[in-house]
Formats: C-alpha cells, structure tokens, sequence
C-alpha cells in the first residue's frame, strides 16, 4: 500500500509543528474574486511585506460555477494561478475551500441556483449534499497537486466556515471533512468558530484543529482552546466591512496592534481578516440582516492595512513590526504606492430613459398567473421587470407582499413611487384607470451571506395586490449585468447615460457620480459595482487593469436619477468614519 505524503503542518503537545519545528501561522486574507488577476501578484507582495508568512484564500462556489454545471477555473477564476503565485512569493496558502465562505460575499458562496430550489443549506440533506460533491470533484483536485506535501503551498484546508453560529448537523461537517480526505487532502484541517463555547461545540469536528473568530478579547480563546490544541485566530478583524445607509466603519491601528499583541503574547497564531479587502465588483456584495436587510456596498476595504488599491497604512506598518522579530530575516521590502490617474471631469450625457431601456429588453418565458422570483426566471442578481395590465377604482391600494428588496412602481409612463422591503411595500394608485399597464422594476441589494437567512429568494415572493385582489398575468424581463446598449433613443432624468474620458497611460482611479442618485457602473464594458446616495461609499476603485491609453468609455444605469458628470478623483471617499471592533 502506497504510503501518503507526510503533511508540511503538525499538533505536538498544543503546538503547530513545521518538519519537527515550532511554527506560527501568520496569515493575512486576500480574495482573488476580489482583486482583479493582474494585480494578484502586487497585492500579494505587499501581504509578505506586512510579515505575513501565509494567506489565507477563500473559494467562492458561485464565481466559478454561475450556472449550473458551467464550472470555470480560466482567467479571473484560475485559483490554480492564485496559489501558485503565492508560492513564488514564498508564502504559505491557508485554504477555505467553501462550500459556504460568508465574506460578505453574494450568498455566502453558493450558487443562487442551488439555493432556490434548495432550502436545508448547509446540512446533510440530499440534495445539498450531491450539489456540493459535484463542485468538490471539480475543485479539490485542482488543489490536491498545490499542496505542501507535493511541493505546493497549500499547508491547510478549512472543512467549514463558522458553522457552530450556524447549525448543528454534525453529520454534514463529518461528509465535508471525509470528502476532502477521499479526494486527497492529506495537509492539516481546521474549523473556525466564534469565542462561545456553543459555537465551538457545533462547529468542530474530530480530526480538525478548532480555531477561534474574533475581533477583540483574545482571551476567551485561550479559555476556550481545546486541550493539546493550539491557540489560533482563523479571523481577527482588524476592520469591519460598511453597509449602505450606516456609516464607515474603521478600526485603529493601536486597537488592531494591541490585540494581535496579545493573542502573539499568548503563543498564539492568526490570521488578520482582512489584510486586503478588496471589491465586491459587479453586484457581488452580500447583505446581513438584523431584523432589516442590510446590503453590503461595493467597497470591500474594510479599513485592513493594505488598502482597496494597495495603499499601505498605519495598521500595515504596525503590524510588520509586530511580525518582524517572529521571523528568522529581513522581511521583504515595501513596495511602492500606487499610480492614480490625475483629477479629472467628464459630462454626462443620458442615452434612455429608464423605463424605455427597460421595456425594450426581451421578455423572459411565457405569462405566467402570479409573478416569479428571481430563482425560479434565472436571474442572479441586479433587476427583474415585472408587467401586468390591471384595472382599478379610486383611492385603490397596490401592495407588494414580499419584496425581496426595492421596487421603482410605474402605471404606464408614470412613476409612482419607490418601495422598499423594510419599508413601505404599498402606494395609494392614482385616478380609476382601465386598461393600464403596471410595470414594477425589482432590484435585489445584495444576497444574504450570514444567518439563517441565507440563501433567502429575491423578486416578488408572494404576490400584488390591488385592495384585496391578486394581480395575475405577469411577463417578466430581466436586465443583463453586460453592458447595456447605449444607442441614443429617448434620453431622460433617470437610464443610461455615457461619460468619456481620454488618458495617456493606465493608473488606478476613484470615481465618482455627483447628483447621482442609485446606479450602476462599467468601465470599458466591466462592470464595477453601485453607487447610491445614502452613502456612504461615494468613489468607486476603477483598477488600473481596466483602463486603456486613450479613450475610455463609462455608462451610467441610474434607475432614479442621473447626475451631469463623472469626476475621477485621487483619493477615495468612503463617507463619515465611525470606530468598530467586531467582538
């Protein structure tokens, strides 16, 4: 019988052991869905230059596999090329490979498809379980050849994330760990869980090492570790990521230094969540909910020492200090700042309203008597159309019952108001009309990644109401994510409008909308993410990767109200700064 490849990372008497040595792990995490691939490598040298000797790398089941069966692992989904780029650079790789991630991340990870027809995630049930070996048959040997012990850099996989705040069904994290093992993960497993003794009883699982998620107070850990178990923090947050409508969160560099000191102090390892945060591009972000939705914005900062576009600051060098005398040389040297594009304005000029945009897009499938959601059109995410010809009498009351998330109401070319889920979901209609035709623009605001919510649907789940009556009757259109078509046809206040810029040399850039009130954003045909005036993100991070010498196109779909230009600025503006320690 052949004999398996000794793995690089060992427990001896509650301490991490390397070939027979004391190691620490001194990770940072850094999502490749979220930086674009030509700036891999530059983020990564910045990690090695803070002293981390590991990254921690996240896999997001729903970047790689958007439709069913259609897995994709080439260009910005080539994690291969991730890992390996980590290891030229000589650091280690801590591996998540999903299948749910959290990361304020579209859903936590799994795949809209697989969550709308299937509701027990994250359990043993079938269905889930089967969806979650496929992946797995198509992930795990892209990675079993990475690892240490085949010359890789890959020193570790998590078998799940955070599970013990999630559920208790011991038999699904007993299916994951075995699954990695049978398809040859020989290298250490861990679990990482919240400071409660509950949390760590219902995420852990025999024959993976327990660690701990925290932003504050190390020493519920050390009185949580688990006998000849070493003390590690799989998550300290150094920052904390922003919702739209709340404030920007940040953390200190002293507050951060301080309790990283301590948990080092206590011989433990960590891992700084996150070190770069990165974007949430494209309508990637995720949202909580906290007895109301709360979407994530476009911005994945996080206020970490190695900022969206690189830019190092006071946490970075705080740390590096921190790490430095745990290594046995010189750390590698800090890499320059980034390159930003210099001021600048452009007009912007509207294309099509948006309802006329809207009401040009192919209808989707046949009529069908109540409206669908999301899952059951195929939609992933960003804005559904809903149409239904309706008749009514004075003073009569539309209702929206379920509105996952925000709907723009129109009664033929009328607009009528906004509804939100958490807020109004009924308007007063105008004067009794015959004949009419009501069109409601849903937009979902980000998938809910956290909770027992996660995997909720979005669109209309239940129905429309007129008084007491149901609406039925429903077509349905769906808004691509490419970039629209910006034909000139019937510009208004509010659809598409195009902005261009001409450039000497690609750098980074901030953008933003002045006036604008809630849009989308491409750049050169990618889309980049939303802005919304209720803050507090205000610039967009425009990569340098996506720019072009010369000219440059951005289109603007505002569904509410367009601005009259794009201004690219130097620096970012996330908004009014508050100070959060994550617990």
């Amino acid at each position: 019988m052949a004999h398996s490849p000794d793995p690089a990372l060992a427990i001896h008497d509650g301490s991490i052991m390397r070939h027979g040595r004391p190691h620490r792990v001194l990770a940072g995490a850094v999502h490749y869905f979220r930086v674009h691939p030509d700036q891999w490598e530059d983020r990564l040298r910045r990690l090695a230059a803070m002293g981390a000797n590991t990254v921690d790398a996240y896999a997001a089941w729903n970047f790689h596999e958007r439709a069913e069966g259609d897995v994709r692992f080439d260009g910005w989904r080539d994690i291969e090329r991730f890992v390996r780029i980590a290891g030229e650079i000589g650091l280690d790789v801590y591996m998540r490979p999903s299948p749910y991630i959290c990361a304020e991340w579209s859903n936590g990870g799994i795949p809209f498809w697989l969550s709308g027809r299937t509701s027990a995630l994250r359990t043993s049930d079938a269905a889930y379980l089967a969806a979650v070996d496929r992946w797995y048959d198509q992930l795990i040997p892209r990675l079993v050849p990475l690892q240490a012990a085949h010359g890789g850099p890959i020193v570790a996989f998590q078998v799940e994330n955070e599970y013990g705040s999630f559920g208790s069904d011991a038999e699904y994290l007993t299916h994951l760990r075995d699954g990695l093992r049978r398809r040859g993960v020989v290298e250490m497993l861990m679990t990482a869980d919240g400071t409660t003794a509950d949390m760590v009883e219902h995420g852990s699982v025999a024959g993976a090492m327990t660690t701990f998620t925290f932003g504050s107070g190390a020493s519920k850990a050390v009185a949580l570790r688990r006998p000849d178990e070493p003390l590690m923090c799989s998550e300290l947050w150094g920052g904390w990521f922003d919702h739209w409508g709340e404030r920007h969160h940040v953390r200190s560099a002293d507050s951060t230094g301080s309790v990283v000191r301590e948990l080092l102090d206590a011989g433990g390892s960590v891992n700084i969540y996150m070190a770069h945060g990165g974007t949430n591009f494209g309508l990637w972000n995720g949202a909580n909910h906290d007895r109301v939705l709360q979407p994530t914005v476009t911005s994945y900062d996080s206020d970490a020492p190695i900022g969206e576009d690189g830019t190092l600051n006071d946490k970075f060098h705080v740390l590096r200090a921190l790490f430095a005398p745990l290594h046995s040389g010189a750390l590698p040297e800090i890499p320059a700042d980034p390159r930003r594009l210099p001021a600048a304005s452009a007009v912007l000029r509207p294309i099509v309203s948006a309802l006329d945009h809207l009401h040009a897009l192919p209808t989707v499938g046949a009529r069908t008597p109540r409206p669908q959601t999301f899952e059951q059109l195929g939609a992933e995410d960003g804005f559904v159309v809903y149409e239904a010809d309706v008749s009514f009498v004075d003073g009569a009351t539309l209702t929206v019952d379920g509105l996952h998330d925000r709907a723009v109401v129109y009664l033929d070319d009328e607009r009528l108001g906004t509804l939100e889920r958490d807020g109004a979901t009924s308007l007063v209609l105008p004067t009794a009309r015959r004949d009419a035709r009501l069109t409601i623009v849903v937009e979902s605001l980000g998938r809910i990644n956290y909770g027992p919510y996660t995997g909720e649907g979005k669109g209309i789940m239940r129905g429309v109401m007129i008084g007491r009556r149901l609406v039925h009757g429903w077509r349905h259109r769906i808004m691509p994510q490419e970039r629209p078509d910006t034909t000139d046809r019937s510009p208004g206040r509010d659809g598409i409008a195009v902005a261009h810029f001409g450039i000497a040399e690609p750098c980074d850039a901030w953008l933003a909308f002045p006036g604008g009130t809630k849009g989308m954003v491409w750049l050169n045909g990618f889309l980049l993410g939303r802005y919304w005036e209720i803050g507090p993100q205000e610039t967009l991070y425009a990569p340098a990767p996506l720019w072009r010498a010369g000219d440059n196109e951005i289109v603007v779909f505002d569904v509410e109200g367009l601005g009259d230009a794009v201004e690219i600025r130097e620096r970012p503006s996330f908004g009014d700064a508050e100070e959060f320690v994550g617990s």
